[in-house]
């Protein structure tokens, strides 16, 4: 029985099946060489247009209508938002009228004024008759000079009860609604130029002495999930926050944005200074805990090897591999969780080609 019982075991041993052999394309794998990665101060703040306009009202009066909702474009000149001009228009017809009366004064007053003058040199008339004369002259143009200035401030009242586009852009904030009434200064709406759009950061001021105008960054937006945007740094403040110790950074945004990219808060890393190392792709790391390793294509087997790893570079998104591979090494770019230490592989010319093979063979392929 004894012998029996060994003999089962030794049975039940050799029943256990080796692990299958994995085909390999050369898509499933990755060369590792010597990458680029920079290294920089951290910033961080939100996209802001570099144009941008808040309109408000320059006269008090009701809102008569508001012809652009948020988000619509707009022209030049666009007629934004027009307020009631019925007591402002009044006023102009009365100060034309007051024009009217002075340019009818001054002109009776100048030709009093050049009889007299001829008058005088026939001696005809007084010294105080022509000083007179130029008196009232004088008073009558200064008068007209009056009445033409009260015009042209009824005008300019007038041209203030409509709220104009000052450029080519988008409506981005409405603050008015018809019927509204519109006291002097209060705002009406927001006009931006989505093409001006820029990252309007901040760096902690220990980080100064390495931040300089024309820096390349890379920067990602809440909102728009692990895409990376790139700019230069335009200008950086002279000075930092009193109470923030941090100091204002403004970045160009290379390539066109869309306009709805304003106001969201950006987060990323100025290039201030740039390294050459050897890199691996994220997608050929698997963690466990703490540690992590990547499977390597040794001959015809595969090979577990842990990694030490440094930074990760935010543009490509790569990590610095301290040790654990060396350039020239090729890393499955997709590993699973099924793989094993040691497991035998075979190399095929594509992932499509040899499924038939596999099906026969039992073999998984890595893709």
């Amino acid at each position: 029985m004894a012998l029996a019982g060994c003999n089962r075991g030794d049975a039940n041993a050799k029943a256990a099946p080796a692990p299958a052999t994995l085909l390999i394309a050369p898509e499933d794998t990755v060369t590792l060489k010597p990458g680029s990665t920079s290294s920089g101060p951290l910033i961080t703040g939100t996209i802001e247009p570099d144009r941008k306009a808040d309109l408000r009202a320059e006269v008090s009066a009701v809102v008569l209508g508001v012809m652009k909702e948020n988000g619509q474009a707009v022209k030049k000149g666009d007629l934004l938002v027009r307020l009631d001009d019925t007591s402002i228009r009044d006023g102009l017809i009365s100060a034309q009228e007051a024009e009217r009366v002075a340019v009818q004064a001054a002109e009776q007053a100048e030709r009093q004024f050049q009889r007299l003058k001829t008058l005088r040199e026939s001696g005809m008339a007084s010294a105080q008759m022509m000083e007179d004369a130029e008196i009232r002259r004088n008073t009558t143009q200064s008068d007209l000079s009056a009445a033409k200035a009260r015009v042209v401030s009824a005008r300019q009242q007038l041209q203030r009860t409509e709220a104009r586009a000052p450029f080519d852009g988008i409506v981005s904030d409405r603050k008015v609604s018809a019927g509204d009434t519109a006291q002097v200064g209060k705002e009406l709406l927001k006009v931006i130029d989505p093409r001006s759009l820029r990252f309007e950061g901040l760096v902690s001021s220990d980080a100064l002495s390495t931040v300089k105008a024309g820096q390349s960054v890379s920067f990602g937006v809440n909102g728009w999930g692990n895409q990376q945007f790139t700019g230069k740094i335009r200008l950086v403040a002279p000075t930092a926050n009193a109470t923030t110790r941090q100091v204002e950074v403004l970045v160009d945004i290379n390539g066109d944005v869309p306009a709805r990219m304003a106001g969201l808060y950006a987060e990323g890393r100025i290039e201030a200074s740039s390294t050459t190392a050897l890199m691996v792709p994220a997608s050929t790391i698997v963690r466990d805990g703490e540690r992590a390793f990547a499977w390597r294509v040794k001959g015809a087997t595969l090979q577990k090897v842990p990694l030490a790893l440094g930074e990760r570079d935010l543009r490509s998104g790569d990590y610095i591999v301290k040790s654990g591979v060396a350039q020239g090494d090729q890393l499955l770019r997709h590993p699973v969780a099924t793989l094993k230490d040691g497991q035998a592989i075979a190399a095929t010319t594509s992932a499509g080609a040899p499924a038939a093979a596999s099906a026969s063979a039992s073999s998984p392929i890595v893709r």
